[in-house]
């Protein structure tokens, strides 16, 4: 039996080929190296991303608008709808990216739901830019907000949202990771504005991240917070270890041996039936649980999977050969 053979009897991808259409089309396009688009068609049409679509208001918005109430608003329900994979063409989220666009922008240029405060939130921006860019929003329109938030990157490389509002003069590894997933989604779906400068700023993040070995203390080698290495998902802007190493594995970058730290903890987070679980829930109203905390998660355990294949491959190979 091949390699590729023993991978498609696998157990662990079976259960996870059971889960939810967007769980499958994943496992087959990053696990499997299969290309489904019919899978693709069938996220709109079926399982969440159907519920979710249905939840959108004829106004355009989910929730009571861009960012109230905060987990079922416009703005994270397409972060949600973009992290299942749906069709980016799809036509109802085209108009609502564009009412954004139009109607959501503070006097800085970035998007600024909050008319009391005065300046954008840059990790606000950084996830807007990520759904928008891979929406394929209009060029133009996301010209202010790439403006805004290259003004905002610190001496570190980072980025943290408290820089324009409490002067903070430290990265934030929030903020760093939000907005590096926004530059990241400008570059790799062909938007040319100021290219140079995002590609030098997004890079300049992922080091600032590595400088932390993604989870501890430049100065004293501790550990930042131990939510860092707890699993949750939706992961909404907060940090962890397993959606920092999903963003760098979506965004090719190289291995680096600074990373290994992290791998260590996100392979010690697996259980003995090989899953990982969904260890934690942000608290908040919701649309709906895709998930239960503390069983089995397909979400977290379709992404340590392809973590583990884009830099542990023999890590991977164990698991599933």
């Amino acid at each position: 039996m091949t390699s590729k053979e023993s991978l498609y009897n696998n157990g662990l991808i079976h259960w996870l080929l059971e889960g939810d259409v967007s769980i499958q089309y994943q496992v087959n396009k990053n696990l499997l190296d299969k290309d489904k688009p019919e899978l693709r068609n069938a996220i709109e049409i079926s399982g969440w991303g159907k519920a979710l679509l249905e939840k959108r208001n004829p106004d355009g918005h989910w929730g009571s608008g861009f960012y109230n109430p905060k987990w079922i608003s416009t703005h994270y329900t397409l972060l949600e709808l973009k992290y299942l994979g749906i069709d980016p063409g799809n036509q109802l989220i085209g108009e609502t990216i564009a009412l954004i666009l139009l109607n959501e922008k503070g006097d800085d240029g970035g998007i600024n739901p909050a008319g009391t405060i005065k300046v954008s939130d840059v990790c606000v921006n950084g996830m807007a830019l990520n759904y928008c860019c891979y929406f394929g929003a209009d060029e133009n329109a996301l010209k202010s907000i790439v403006d805004f938030l290259l003004s905002w990157q610190m001496k570190d490389g980072g980025f943290n949202c408290h820089s324009n509002r409490k002067g903070a003069i430290h990265g934030s590894l929030h903020s760093s990771l939000s907005v590096a997933e926004g530059f990241c989604e400008y570059r790799k779906n062909g938007y040319r504005y100021r290219l140079d400068e995002v590609i030098a700023a997004e890079a300049a993040a992922r080091e600032f991240m590595l400088m932390h070995r993604l989870f501890k203390s430049d100065r004293t080698g501790n550990i930042i917070h131990s939510a860092f290495t707890t699993f949750s998902y939706p992961c909404r802007w907060k940090y962890d270890i397993l959606k920092a190493l999903d963003y760098f594995r979506h965004a090719d970058a190289a291995s680096d041996s600074r990373m290994d730290d992290a791998l260590g903890v996100l392979k010690s987070r697996q259980r003995k039936d090989k899953t990982w679980p969904l260890q934690t829930k942000h608290p908040g109203k919701v649309h709906f649980d895709m998930e239960t905390a503390g069983k089995p998660s397909r979400w977290n355990t379709l992404r340590a999977l392809r973590v583990l294949k884009a830099y542990d491959i023999t890590g991977f190979n164990t698991l599933l050969l």
